[in-house]
């Protein structure tokens, strides 16, 4: 499975259209990204992609916590996403180090030593096999807290694990499990959107005293560059942030699809003259209901888009919500653009993918309707 992970992640590179010495605009398969504005609020900063902005975050744990450690198939020489490389050397194999290819014990693991009091971070190798560990998140990990009255908790439980498509991924190394676990209550759920995002979130999650699952868009692992903080730095849980405002349409997103919105907003206003405002939710739970329903209480219009399955999906949930909350304020039918029912495919992955061309459709029915 290692090897054949390793030759994955050569394709994933190959995908990609990378300028490695810069930070300008990159293009990948189906989206546009650009970097966020340098953060001058967390001291210097360093040129980093995400799975290096991952690895300082790490980094800054394991030298700040002398409890914690980093544990899951392959981790000890980086991963096969080089998210953990050199971090065994500097602190040492018995703070990260491999285990079994068995997620059900990697996340029983984790639960036992949260419960004992250290700093647990986890590594999935990809979110498509988080399910053998269901069980242990859903029945143990989510429910320690209150099954014990609040004696007991994992709350210092972290797991990592690569998240979403890439390109060529196919069934089992492209999917978005978010909606499993936001039916959960005693987790939380993360996905960030960059670099900077990145770091400050997991730092967040670690700090947590609730167990966290950090999805990670592995198409951005490479392909998302930006200026990060060098030194520790946490961005709040459950706070949306409104990345462009605007006075039509409201778009809410998460991870990789929060920059085809930032290319669909720029093509509904150069086309259709339409003003829309784009957000990223950062926590599927508990999300946040307040930024979202205010600006839906604006704009009047809602369009939510995610790479996994329709039926079921998170979307659906804020959708609801926001039915419930800002009925009389709406001007159209809230909009989904998802993924279809079906398991992810190959080589009609560009079909699949809810892609700037069905968003900006979307929007152009709403605001005909």
């Amino acid at each position: 499975m290692a090897a054949a992970a390793r030759l994955f992640l050569r394709g994933a590179n190959s995908k990609l259209s990378i300028a490695p010495g810069s930070l300008g605009t990159t293009h990948a398969a189906h989206f546009t990204f650009q970097p966020d504005p340098v953060p001058s609020q967390y001291g210097p900063t360093q040129k980093m992609n995400l799975f290096q902005s991952i690895t300082s975050a790490l980094d800054n744990t394991l030298a700040s916590d002398p409890t914690a450690v980093i544990f899951g198939e392959d981790v000890a020489f980086g991963g096969v996403f080089r998210c953990t490389v050199g971090l065994r050397d500097k602190y040492g194999k018995d703070r990260v180090f491999n285990t079994p290819l068995c997620e059900q014990g990697i996340v029983g693991f984790g639960i036992g030593v949260a419960v004992a009091g250290a700093t647990a971070i986890a590594e999935i190798q990809f979110a498509d096999y988080i399910f053998p560990a269901f069980d242990q998140i859903v029945n143990e990990a989510a429910k320690y807290r209150y099954r014990s009255g609040n004696m007991f908790d994992c709350g210092n439980l972290t797991i990592r694990a690569p998240w979403g498509c890439v390109g060529h991924g196919s069934l089992y190394h492209s999917q978005s499990p978010e909606a499993f676990f936001a039916h959960c209550p005693g987790l939380k759920v993360v996905i960030p959107r960059s670099p900077i995002q990145a770091k400050g979130l997991l730092l967040s999650c670690i700090a947590d005293k609730n167990p966290c699952i950090f999805f990670e868009p592995k198409i951005l692992y490479r392909a998302a560059v930006e200026q990060v903080p060098e030194d520790p730095y946490t961005i709040p849980l459950s706070q949306a942030e409104v990345l462009q405002e605007g006075s039509d349409v409201t778009l809410v997103a998460w991870g990789t699809q929060i920059h085809v919105l930032k290319e669909v907003a720029s093509m509904a206003q150069e086309k259709l003259g339409v003003s829309c405002e784009v957000i990223d939710l950062q926590t599927i739970l508990p999300w946040d209901i307040e930024t979202v329903c205010k600006s839906v209480v604006k704009t009047g219009r809602l369009l939510i888009s995610h790479e996994a399955p329709v039926t079921g999906g998170f979307a659906s949930e804020i959708s609801s919500t926001v039915q419930e909350e800002c009925f009389l304020n709406l001007e159209a039918p809230i909009s989904r653009v998802c993924g279809y029912d079906t398991p992810f495919p190959h080589i009609f992955e560009p079909f699949y993918i809810p892609d700037k061309w069905k968003c900006f459709e979307a929007i152009k029915k709403m605001i005909n309707y």
